[in-house]
């Protein structure tokens, strides 16, 4: 459960026990709607940090699987599906482009076809 709460300077986001300070300096929106767009983009950051997040994990344990003597060599092919997968999942949400997602599917793509290949 997330909460945030609005304080004179600054805005407080806190969720799964992370707590986080946006501060806006001295200005502080006045008007209601800046007050909801403020707290509406706190939000969405928080989301889309945690979807960025779930890219480098993943792209972490591709790139580690890519390795023959981790354990986790044999699942190689799931574990791209899973890489392209979350890729896929960002993109469609917008947390990134269309472009980016292709270009890192690519990438991991060619040294998995590269390291079968001398296989």
């Amino acid at each position: 459960m997330c909460n945030l709460f609005l304080t004179a300077g600054s805005i407080i986001f806190v969720c799964h026990f992370i707590e986080i300070h946006f501060y806006s300096g001295d200005i502080v929106a006045n008007i209601k709607s800046a007050k909801k767009r403020a707290k509406t983009n706190a939000k969405r950051r928080m989301a889309n940090r945690q979807v960025k997040s779930a890219i480098r994990t993943t792209a972490k344990k591709a790139l580690a699987a890519l390795d023959p003597a981790n354990p986790n060599h044999a699942n190689l092919l799931e574990i791209q599906k899973e890489f392209i997968r979350t890729v896929d999942s960002a993109a469609q949400k917008g947390v990134i482009k269309k472009e980016t997602a292709a270009r890192k599917k690519s990438r991991l793509a060619l040294k998995v076809n590269k390291l079968r290949a001398q296989a």
